[in-house]
């Protein structure tokens, strides 16, 4: 039975050209191409676990969701654009009525294993870019995600992620966010082994927010120009958020001021802050120009919590700090729980308290 829309991928790149580096397809994996002025929604309803819907250049006014496992949407590149639709969102159109533009989404019983989303830019949502929630295994990859409302990328419930080379600018809070979940009062969720790397994330309040989260790396990407760079974001909820790694980043002159809000104080020139965390490692970090006035400016920074929630068995190890301020690293804690925090190995130029270099 012929479908609409559909060649084999062999016959895909002799249409479209060897550029596109696609591999063969799969025994039974079809490609499902998208023109300008049809429409991915279609095809993504129309394809069958392990197919491709590949989009080429062009606008496209839609919401797209995603819940069909292993299937790939990819564009490509920048110019495969997804913004969002003039027209009413129809009833049953979750996604678009949420003001998200593309929405990968399992259910409460069983996540949705082994999406792609990739080469592709998501703009201009009155929430997210890009969200995704019950998913295993979810890869965005090259994904361009500006000028959102609240989030660039955001995830939450989910695990085994992997968010790789995408660009996450200006975005109305966090360029890329991972959360347990944003509904509920819960202890912190494993995300068994989620990888946040080499991305570019500037422009937005905070760069990249980890929020009751473990077991998962924020690892060699670039943030700068935000009003924060990093968040992990912990409180009372037991586990606590955190036995996860921050390494490798370039974290620059995020002096972007951001006014306050109902759940955090004005926020500019913060670098790298735990709040309520446990068994972080922050290593081997540049971070450098972070300069501002509130409680959580500074270069690396640990702080209470909204809730109060301490700092306690987190290492600080092998950055390189210069012109942060009020200081390079800035540890306001005091008490028993706070002393298992520990400062080696790091350069820089001050302190608060004075020692910590």
């Amino acid at each position: 039975m012929k479908k609409s829309h559909v060649v084999y991928l062999v016959c895909t790149a002799a249409m479209i050209g060897t550029g596109l580096g696609a591999a063969p397809a799969s025994a039974g994996h079809m490609t499902h191409v998208v023109h300008p002025g049809e429409s991915i929604q279609k095809a993504v309803d129309a394809a069958d676990p392990g197919d491709t819907v590949l989009v080429a250049p062009g606008t496209y006014r839609e919401s797209v969701k995603v819940s069909t496992p292993g299937l790939t949407l990819r564009g490509m590149g920048r110019g495969t654009v997804i913004m969002p639709s003039a027209e009413k969102a129809a009833a049953d159109d979750t996604c678009a009525e949420d003001g998200n533009g593309i929405c990968v989404v399992g259910t409460e019983d069983e996540n949705v294993k082994g999406v792609t989303v990739a080469n592709l830019t998501v703009t201009g949502f009155k929430h997210t870019g890009l969200f995704s929630m019950a998913t295993d295994g979810l890869t965005v990859r090259n994904v361009t995600a500006a000028e959102n409302g609240v989030w660039g990328i955001a995830q939450e419930r989910s695990v085994h992620g992997t968010f790789k080379d995408n660009t996450a600018s200006d975005n109305g809070d966090a360029g890329i966010f991972l959360a347990n979940t944003i509904k509920a009062e819960e202890g912190a969720a494993d995300t068994q082994g989620t990888v946040v790397e080499h991305n570019r994330v500037e422009g937005n309040r905070i760069g990249v927010t980890v929020r009751r989260l473990r077991n998962l790396a924020v690892a060699d990407n670039y943030i700068g120009g935000n009003c924060a760079g990093v968040f992990v974001v912990g409180d009372e909820n037991k586990p606590k958020a955190g036995d996860l790694v921050v390494r490798d980043n370039y974290v620059v002159r995020n002096n972007k001021s951001c006014p306050k809000t109902d759940r955090l104080e004005a926020l500019q020139g913060s670098g790298i802050v735990l709040t309520g965390a446990e068994k972080v490692l922050v290593a081997d970090n540049t971070v450098e120009g972070n300069a501002g006035k509130s409680s959580m400016s500074g270069g690396i920074v640990l702080a209470k919590s909204v809730v109060g929630a301490g700092n306690s068995d987190n290492e600080v190890n092998g950055n390189r700090l210069r012109d942060n301020s009020p200081a390079d690293l800035v540890h306001p804690e005091t008490g028993d729980t706070a002393k298992t925090n520990t400062f080696e190995g790091n350069t820089c130029g001050a302190s608060k308290p004075a020692g910590l270099c």
